[in-house]
């Protein structure tokens, strides 16, 4: 395993992300120098209370030590800065899970992760804002519990005042997480 993986490892397992990853930002911006552009980039949209560095650091907070979905939400918004459009003074985000996947993607291969991991990883960021269906959840429930749990942290890192919905969709999933489930042990 090469080095920056190794890095990113120690990092990203740490027990206070946060404290970990401002403790070694100026390596990580060496080792991803994509992250620099979400450092200070406002969202100016109502939804967000943070800027895109912010709100991702504050997401990875409420995540459980988990490498692939501590990567998934570091890299998750990381095409933000490449895909907005203003309307009135309020910046839209669409398509930007696209940007991001596609970023990402470059980012984990130019780091080392073999293809297949790359992918896996860039699949959980494409989907993150995607909404969930009890089909999703049985046709690949491994990877839909990863995406559920990048969307959750996510969720968690919007805007309070605004959150209603997405803390619905929250509770809406886990119930079609549980209902999966107690059909699989019948």
């Amino acid at each position: 395993m090469n080095k920056d993986i190794e890095f990113l490892q120690e990092v990203l397992i740490s027990e206070n992300i946060t404290k970990s990853i401002n403790d070694n930002l100026e390596k990580l911006l060496n080792v991803i120098p994509e992250i620099k552009q979400m450092i200070g980039f406002e969202h100016n949209h109502p939804h967000h209370h943070l800027d895109v560095w912010q709100h991702t650091l504050c997401a990875l907070s409420f995540c459980c030590n988990d490498f692939d979905i501590r990567l998934a939400l570091l890299l998750h918004d990381i095409g933000k800065p490449h895909s907005f459009q203003d309307s009135d003074g309020v910046r839209h985000f669409k398509g930007h899970a696209d940007v991001s996947s596609q970023i990402a993607s470059v980012v984990l291969k130019k780091l080392g992760f073999d293809d297949k991991y790359a992918d896996y990883i860039c699949k959980i960021i494409l989907h993150h804002d995607t909404p969930l269906t009890l089909e999703d959840i049985q046709k690949n429930p491994e990877l839909s519990k990863k995406i559920f749990e990048v969307q959750k942290c996510d969720a968690m890192a919007h805007n309070p005042v605004y959150n209603k919905k997405r803390l619905e969709y929250i509770t809406d999933i886990t119930k079609l997480f549980d209902k999966n489930n107690n059909k699989t042990k019948i």
